[in-house]
């Protein structure tokens, strides 16, 4: 039997709507969370940190991604602190495998988004989809070129999050998938 598709998530963008007013209205609940990279960027003692970082999670997202026919992975800034802070918000399981950055936010010399080159060496040829607000056409084609596998790189907008046709796509691309 084939492998599963991974599917890589980012948290900010895909399931944390950042930049939407209206989250609240379409069913996401606010969370106050003090991640360590955002942490690290605050005084201890400041307001902000006080107050934690504002993000909206959509508990029916976990459910939805769970039954997409894709293995999960996290690829976001969080690391391992998705599965503790993010995962029990939307129904995920608290053991997802994690992307371990080499270096966050590098300066690419192609001018790819840093996450591109380590995700894509992570996959190690096996086919994936990427949800994340950051990724560009340069970043697609560099994948096409590059990358011996199936891979789907899909752009979230940071004002929606994921949708209903964002899962449509992702279920049809795992359809057409040699073996699928």
């Amino acid at each position: 039997m084939m492998d599963r598709p991974l599917l890589l998530l980012d948290v900010d963008g895909p399931l944390n709507p950042f930049r939407s007013r209206l989250a609240g209205l379409h069913g996401y609940t606010t969370h106050r969370m003090r991640p360590a990279l955002w942490m690290s960027r605050r005084a201890p003692d400041s307001p902000s940190a006080r107050r934690g970082l504002r993000v909206r999670l959509h508990p029916t997202h976990g459910p939805r991604l769970q039954a997409l026919p894709f293995e999960l992975a996290w690829a976001t800034t969080w690391m391992h602190q998705a599965n503790t802070m993010i995962s029990p918000h939307i129904g995920l399981p608290g053991d997802l495998p994690v992307i371990e950055w080499p270096e966050l936010f590098a300066h690419d010399p192609d001018g790819l988004y840093w996450k591109t080159r380590p995700l894509l060496e992570w996959a190690a040829g096996r086919p994936f989809a990427w949800v994340d607000d950051m990724i560009t056409a340069k970043d697609r084609a560099w994948a096409r070129a590059h990358y011996p596998a199936p891979s789907l790189l899909l752009r979230i907008h940071p004002r929606h999050g994921l949708r209903a046709r964002d899962f449509t796509t992702l279920t049809r691309w795992a359809a057409s998938l040699p073996g699928a």
